[in-house]
């Protein structure tokens, strides 16, 4: 057994269940989307976070144990993703990811934003002329130091 193995059991009991990654999510009382992420292999989960997903998923001993391992994340199928829906992601970026670095840069100075200290919300956004998707992200600025 491997960790994608345990994302897959969790998939699966996941639908059998009926379950909402808002409600696993509010199981452990943290956000779907760090929940999710973790579900989905890309997060390590603490020992006591692991236990509770392992009774509400209906997972092994073993299976509880790999959700504490960390997990080797960006872990695509493809180096440019084929998935219609991931696709527009780097599309996005390839499109606008000159500007978020020039603005960025502009407004913070040389570094980047961190992938570690951060945070996502993704919530629906109703519009009459068809409702959108409104994702915010938000990481800590990190500097290049000299040395």
């Amino acid at each position: 057994m491997n960790r994608m193995d345990v994302t897959e059991q969790i998939i699966a009991t996941k639908i059998a269940k009926g379950l909402k990654w808002s409600a696993v999510a509010q199981e452990l009382g943290l956000s779907k989307e760090w929940v999710t992420a973790g579900c989905l292999g890309q997060m390590t989960f603490t020992a006591e976070q692991a236990a509770r997903l392992g009774a509400l998923f209906d997972l092994s001993e073993q299976a509880v144990k790999l959700l504490q391992v960390v997990p080797y994340k960006g872990s695509l199928p493809t180096s440019v993703p084929t998935d219609p829906l991931i696709y527009r992601f780097y599309e996005l970026v390839s499109v606008y990811g000159t500007t978020f670095k020039e603005l960025i840069h502009e407004e913070f100075g040389d570094g980047i934003m961190s992938a570690i200290d951060f945070k996502m919300d993704l919530q629906r956004e109703p519009d009459p002329k068809g409702d959108r998707v409104s994702i915010t992200m938000s990481g800590k600025f990190l500097p290049y130091k000299t040395y």
